[in-house]
């Protein structure tokens, strides 16, 4: 145990922001550099140690959390980093951006503010590459057998690092023009920076893992090609069906899905262009779905200098506090404060889209909304609720429906999909084509980074096995698991 009385002598402490005055005029990650190592050692000694860490069970990964937080407590971060890798590839990715289910199953949790848990780990990470301690893992020995990893996400990228140490020869094969997938052209700057993939990269590139750029599976090389060249295949596409609004309007100019949005003030940052093709500078925004990504487009907006942001969400707000439908340890719908909303802007709840209206050259101007309410269990709309906003920028930020059937990768495979249009796999994480298996939101449907990691590590595993008649890498999940996290 770490220090026995600290979570009863110890408040909870989080990291600090940078002013938002500061904040919004640049791209870097919106905490304080620095200000968590001194404070971290105290916070991890809040955690209790539990006789049956609940934490465990609310991560997907199933991270060792009272290990490692008792290791930060003593400051013996190559230790604690040591512990931290033996459950996730990626730490800094997860530390950052995953909304920590581990701290809604804390135990401390039950009574108190529960352990800073995502704050420890990304502490211990930034330490461990400070002082050397993350170096590259290559393989003692080759297989001799080749895989293909379809997809650079948080998915392939595990998967990849995980087939490259047991030996096997992996290339990565990303559509986009550089590696990271939904790392780097999904998540804004201000959420992480892109250094800490890009050095993730080069740790993979050292152990061995090979990458392949601006190739499309399906489209610039199709599947009879890759199944010819590798002894195996790792699906880990994403699921890249963004959901439609399809109302009146819905094809005037100004109207785009937030991965339309999103990838272009990454690639500002990158140098690619000076202005994006599509910019909130000096226009009404509204934003339509209220979680992450909407989060997402409502921080870029701010950045990029808009003269309104309005966020709509179609379900009534949360509460702040657990209901009796979401028991310790689930993880809760609770209302959040992310750092982009405290930036500004304007949150409506119980809303939905009518109609779109536009000007004479077909650019959209306002949005028609109405309120709604759940009646006998349906969604039913509010009389004479109905008004307009102004919108100029419109993102569709309502999540992701399946994966992409239209680029001839699920045709060319002969994939077989589920009941919610993902492409089905057995327990071991294959498809139905021999040698062919499936990672991440592709098989799993849209969910968490944590999600997408521990299933890249899981398919790694059946990958091993099935060229190999063993393995001897970990399998945290399977694909039915949930955890607590329902």
């Amino acid at each position: 145990m770490a220090d026995p009385k600290g979570f009863l002598t110890t408040g909870r402490e989080v990291a600090e922001t940078r002013p938002v005055p500061e904040r919004v005029k640049d791209w870097n990650e919106v905490y304080v550099p620095g200000s968590l190592l001194p404070i971290i050692s105290k916070q991890a000694g809040r955690c209790m140690d539990c006789g049956i860490p609940f934490c465990h069970n609310g991560c997907p990964l199933g991270n060792l959390i009272p290990e490692w937080n008792d290791y930060a407590y003593r400051e013996n971060w190559q230790a604690a980093s040591e512990r931290l890798h033996a459950t996730n590839n990626f730490p800094e990715f997860t530390g950052r951006l995953c909304p920590a289910p581990c701290e809604s199953a804390c135990v401390l949790g039950i009574s108190q503010p529960a352990v800073t848990i995502k704050n420890v780990e990304v502490s211990i990470i930034d330490k461990a590459w400070d002082t050397g301690d993350v170096k590259p893992q290559p393989p003692e020995r080759l297989s001799g057998r080749t895989v293909a990893v379809i997809g650079s996400g948080p998915a392939g990228l595990a998967a990849a690092q995980q087939l490259t140490r047991a030996g096997h020869t992996v290339v990565v094969y990303e559509r986009a023009d550089r590696v990271g997938g939904l790392l780097r052209y999904g998540i804004p700057e201000f959420k992480m920076e892109k250094r800490h993939v890009n050095r993730r990269i080069e740790q993979m590139r050292a152990e061995g893992t090979k990458f392949r750029t601006g190739i499309e599976i399906g489209r610039d090389l199709t599947a009879t090609d890759l199944r010819k060249r590798f002894d195996a295949v790792v699906i880990a596409a994403g699921a890249t069906t963004a959901r439609d609004l399809p109302v009146q309007g819905r094809e005037l100019n100004g109207i785009h899905q937030a991965m339309e949005y999103l990838p272009l003030s990454n690639k500002v940052v990158e140098g690619d262009f000076v202005t994006p093709p599509i910019t909130a500078e000096g226009k009404h925004v509204v934003v339509i779905g209220g979680g992450d990504t909407g989060a997402d487009c409502v921080g870029t907006a701010h950045r990029q200098g808009a003269a309104s942001v309005t966020q709509l969400e179609i379900m009534p707000r949360p509460g702040e506090e657990r209901s009796s439908g979401q028991p310790w340890p689930t993880f809760p719908m609770l209302y959040k404060v992310t750092s982009a909303h405290e930036e500004g802007g304007e949150r409506v709840y119980s809303v939905s889209t009518t109609h779109f209206e536009g000007d004479a050259d077909g650019n959209v101007q306002s949005l028609h909304l109405v309120e709604v309410e759940f009646v006998d269990g349906k969604l039913t709309r509010k009389p004479g609720t109905e008004r307009a906003i102004p919108a100029q920028l419109v993102t569709l930020a309502m999540g992701f429906t399946g994966t992409d059937v239209e680029n001839g990768l699920v045709s060319q495979f002969g994939l077989a999909l589920d009941e919610r249009g993902n492409i089905a796999r057995d327990a071991d994480f294959a498809t139905n084509i021999d040698g062919v298996y499936v990672a991440g939101d592709a098989g799993r449907g849209q969910s968490l980074i944590v999600w997408a990691i521990a299933e890249g590590r899981s398919a790694a595993r059946g990958v091993d096995h099935y060229l190999t008649g063993a393995s001897e890498l970990p399998a945290p999940i399977r694909p039915t698991d949930r955890a607590l996290t329902v």
